[in-house]
């Protein structure tokens, strides 16, 4: 009877331990999300996760739009960061989209579906395996998730699908140079009955050198980011580069090209998806 109390007892230590170690690992959440222990497990995959304002999440206190709700990540106080994600916890799909900044500078903005009033966070992990998390709430009436695109009412919108439109900046004395991208696209969630998800699922840029083509960022997206989605990214292309080259694709198999001259001035080009 007592090996057994004993036994017990060293199981409810060991419990307590284990409990006590995943509170410390998991510091609460300061937006208060009912979301966030769901999504911290599926997304960070028991990764030490630590809630830090060196990553700065802009939002709008109040979406004007929720089918375009700006929304940007900066990371660039942690240094060198290996992946960055950006959330949105009440979401139909949370994850908007992973970003893997290579050699940019990890800093990425875009446009974001909103459903409903949420937590926006965005995430970045840094070479040690630790994910840094920010986050800001954004008020919102809803609905953009489930909205159609508005493409659809375009009798033409299938000829203009996957078109690029493209700005770079010249490059600071950090030689780091924005680029704005733009790119026709549905981007339909999926849904609306009888209509199935069509989005941009990947975008890869490389820097054109007489060397070869390094690549210097990829975007991972997902349905959240709105129709025509819209991408502001830091790069550093090497001071060789000819050109900036974006290939991606959706998730229907339609490829997406442009190049993007380096220039003094900003650039504007465009591409075409084939399907």
């Amino acid at each position: 009877m007592r090996h057994a109390l004993r036994q017990l007892g060293l199981i409810g230590a060991t419990i307590a331990i284990a409990i006590a170690a995943s509170a410390a690992s998991s510091p609460s959440d300061p937006l208060n999300s009912v979301m966030w222990d769901a999504l911290r497990d599926q997304y960070f995959a028991g990764a030490p996760v630590v809630f830090d304002e060196a990553v700065k999440v802009t939002a709008p206190a109040a979406a004007e739009d929720t089918r375009a709700v700006p929304v940007s990540v900066d990371a660039t106080a942690l240094g060198r960061v290996v992946e960055m994600v950006a959330i949105a916890d009440l979401n139909p799909f949370p994850l908007v989209l992973r970003y893997h900044p290579g050699t940019a500078a990890p800093y990425i903005a875009t446009r974001v579906k909103i459903q409903q009033a949420t937590a926006v966070r965005g995430a970045a992990r840094t070479a040690d395996g630790v994910w840094h998390v920010s986050g800001v709430l954004v008020d919102a009436a809803g609905g953009g998730c489930s909205a159609p695109p508005a493409s659809y009412a375009q009798k033409d919108w299938a000829d203009h699908v996957g078109e690029v439109q493209a700005r770079l900046w010249p490059a600071d004395p950090d030689g780091v140079a924005r680029l704005r991208l733009r790119i026709r696209h549905p981007n339909d969630t999926g849904l609306v009955d009888g209509i199935p998800a069509y989005f941009v699922e990947t975008l890869r840029v490389d820097a054109l050198t007489p060397g070869g083509s390094p690549e210097l960022a990829r975007i991972d997206s997902l349905e959240p980011v709105s129709e025509n989605p819209v991408y502001s990214l830091d790069l550093r292309p090497p001071p060789d580069a000819i050109a900036l080259v974006l290939r991606g694709r959706d998730n229907q198999g339609g490829e997406i090209q442009a190049t993007i001259p380096m220039s003094p001035k900003p650039a504007g080009v465009s591409g075409s998806v084939g399907q």
